[in-house]
């Protein structure tokens, strides 16, 4: 256990509701809100009070005051519409003595942003009912047909438009492209009396997201010239440029790019061409993420050095593509270069210093931070977690609690591997209490969960767990149940859930494998381990890894099949490492396999020429053996060596 009980209290404590809220509603006087402040004043509080959070206290005034105006009324239901609570707002609409076309466009966005067919079906219903619609109304509709897949209801709208505005057009085409309609897309935008950027653009991003990168390029190529709305046309060519470097097609991505014309630079495009459009920063910031998404962060960089205009992404993008790389020098260079770095950039440093193992500066980034947010915590707690320093980890996130920040899946992720780090099944079921309060647990949160609970002991509750999520489970899910059963030698159950998973048309990774060959050497099923091994390169085209080579080592050995185990480590096609040896080291103790024990041993001490592994093993198998004078050279030769003996093993 590494936290006392009061530190354990504290996280119960910090979840308790706060009454700061009530501050707000006190100061708000109804009576002056109503009277003396008149209702611009009066509605201008309500709103503010509703986008800092309190809308509870916003309704108990909306309640009092003695007089709304329709505004009133639409600042209420639209802070409801906001937070989704569709039934609340709906019963104030109702409610409404007069209601404009903002209060009918309010609720119907309302209920199109919640999704699904029924609430689509509100929308429309009261879409049907408004005595006057405008465009955004129309729009809307459009827009939430197409979003449900219901396309041939959201272009029966469009048809019957009385006034379409370019809203309607790139909702029209975006809806088709959505619902892979791309080719009714493209005879739309054709259709258009007067084509703009808008429209464009919606075209451009939606063949790109049809995998369609050709088709987007010629179509900018052939309408890159229009003049409506010629200001954002660089937008068409920036969406296509990202398209690109997406998929890593850097070389068309320099292309396109090289194509718009450089405000800064004299290049003899024509006058009338120049003055359409030029590139912006987007552009630029755009080609630099193509470079560094294929790891070119040098080409990334003489393009970053070019710009005359950058903005923080720029800075920022620079910074990260160094960081993946784990070329901290240079981000720390352009980090201190920057006039302004906001909390992504600190963030950036933390995780970059966190990546190289140097916890120490990545804590103090962390405390440097101006302002630092749920990622910023989120950044130094899993620095703390993979380098293995569990307690920091868990004061770290005392202190996030303790100063008003709250957590989301993120943080619990990596305190429920901190529990399962220190498998602490008290800490671990504190963090479970935590998730169930606090957040909607995604799937990382169910999966750290499961690996939790497995490596604690607790198999039926990760399995509990496991079954519960159904369609939600993914490989890493199987992976961590099939893992702890392996983990606690349930070969059994773990070859029973490495069959439904297949059965679940679940594609096995190699862990997955590493975790069915650990369970097979717990269980002694030498035949079934070389055919799962056959099976991960013949099936699943999985190349064997180390780990995989391992394990098959460690269950042949195990059985005594000695001469078959030197051959798998014959056939490898990289050196065998230390995990190699020592299995087999292991099992010729067992089976007291002298000669084969001394190869094991100086492979062992070549691999790792200070440790003191190889001899103990090699002097503890001639101990058991009774071979004393043999056992006694083991020793010298390791003092002679000067290899001193490392803590936790014995001269047994």
């Amino acid at each position: 256990m590494i936290r006392s009980r009061s530190a354990l209290l504290i996280l119960r404590k910090v979840y308790r509701p706060s009454c700061d809220k009530c501050l707000c509603a006190n100061s708000f006087s109804s009576t002056s809100a109503s009277s003396s402040m008149g209702f611009r004043a009066t509605n201008k509080e309500l709103n503010q009070m509703i986008r800092s959070g309190y809308i509870a206290e916003a309704r108990e005034i909306f309640e009092k005051l003695k007089a709304r105006n329709t505004v009133t009324w639409n600042t209420m239901i639209s802070g409801y519409v906001k937070r989704r609570e569709m039934n609340k707002a709906r019963k104030l609409f109702d409610e409404m003595p007069v209601r404009d076309v903002v209060s009918w466009n309010a609720m119907i966005s309302g209920y199109v942003s919640c999704g699904g067919v029924r609430f689509l079906e509100e929308a429309r219903k009261l879409f049907d009912e408004m005595p006057s619609r405008d465009s955004f109304s129309w729009n809307t509709m459009i827009s939430g047909y197409a979003k449900n897949r219901k396309v041939s209801e959201a272009f029966l709208l469009f048809e019957k438009m009385p006034e379409r505005n370019g809203v309607s057009w790139s909702a029209m085409i975006t809806g088709f492209c959505h619902n892979g309609e791309v080719n009714r897309a493209v005879e739309l935008f054709r259709r258009m009396p007067e084509k703009d950027s808008s429209s464009l653009c919606a075209l451009v991003a939606g063949l790109i997201k049809n995998e369609r990168l050709e088709e987007a390029a010629c179509v900018l190529s052939q309408y890159g010239s229009i003049d409506s709305g010629k200001e954002d046309l660089v937008y068409a060519y920036n969406t296509l440029i990202v398209g690109y470097g997406q998929r890593g097609q850097v070389e068309a991505a320099r292309r396109l790019f090289d194509q718009i014309p450089d405000d800064h630079h004299h290049h003899h495009h024509g006058g009338e061409f120049r003055d359409r459009f030029h590139r912006n920063v987007v552009s630029w910031n755009s080609m630099i993420k193509s470079y560094l998404k294929v790891g070119d962060v040098v080409s990334a960089r003489l393009l970053f050095d070019q710009m005359k205009d950058r903005d923080t992404i720029s800075w920022n993008t620079m910074i990260d593509g160094y960081v993946h790389v784990s070329r901290m020098e240079e981000a720390f260079d352009l980090f201190t270069e920057m006039s302004n770095p906001d909390t992504h950039s600190w963030n950036m440093m933390v995780s970059g210093y966190a990546s190289v193992g140097n916890v120490e500066l990545a804590r103090h980034y962390f405390e440097k931070t101006p302002e630092k947010t749920t990622v910023s915590w989120n950044t130094i707690i899993a620095a703390y977690e993979k380098n293995k320093d569990y307690k920091e980890a868990v004061d770290v996130f005392i202190r996030m609690n303790i100063e008003g920040e709250k957590p989301d899946p993120h943080t619990l992720t990596s305190l429920l591997s901190v529990s399962t780090g220190l498998v602490n099944l008290r800490l671990g079921m504190q963090m479970h209490q935590i998730v169930l309060k606090t957040v909607i647990p995604d799937v990382p949160v169910h999966n750290a969960l499961i690996t939790m609970y497995s490596r604690c002991g607790e198999l039926m509750e990760s399995r509990r767990i496991f079954d519960d999520m159904k369609l939600k489970r993914e490989v890493i899910t199987w992976n961590a149940m099939i893992g702890g059963y392996a983990f606690h030698g349930n070969a059994l159950e773990a070859l029973n859930l490495f069959w439904l998973m297949k059965c679940n048309r679940i594609h096995p990774s190699h862990i997955t494998f590493v975790s069915v060959l650990n369970a097979c050497a717990h269980a002694g099923l030498v035949d079934e381990a070389k055919a799962q091994f056959v099976s991960m390169m013949s099936e699943y085209s999985i190349k064997p890894q180390m780990e995989h080579y391992s394990s098959l080592v460690n269950v042949i050995s195990g059985q005594g099949q000695f001469v078959e185990a030197m051959d798998v480590i014959k056939s490898m096609p990289f050196e065998p490492d230390k995990t190699v040896w020592g299995g087999l080291l292991d099992a010729c103790r067992i089976y007291n396999n002298v000669a084969l024990a001394h190869v094991a041993a100086e492979a062992m001490s070549r691999l790792e020429p200070e440790s003191s592994t190889p001899y103990v093993l090699l002097y503890n198998m001639y101990a058991d053996m009774g071979l004393w004078d043999k056992a006694s050279e083991v020793r010298m030769k390791m003092e002679s060596k000067r290899i001193k003996k490392e803590r936790g093993s014995s001269w047994v």
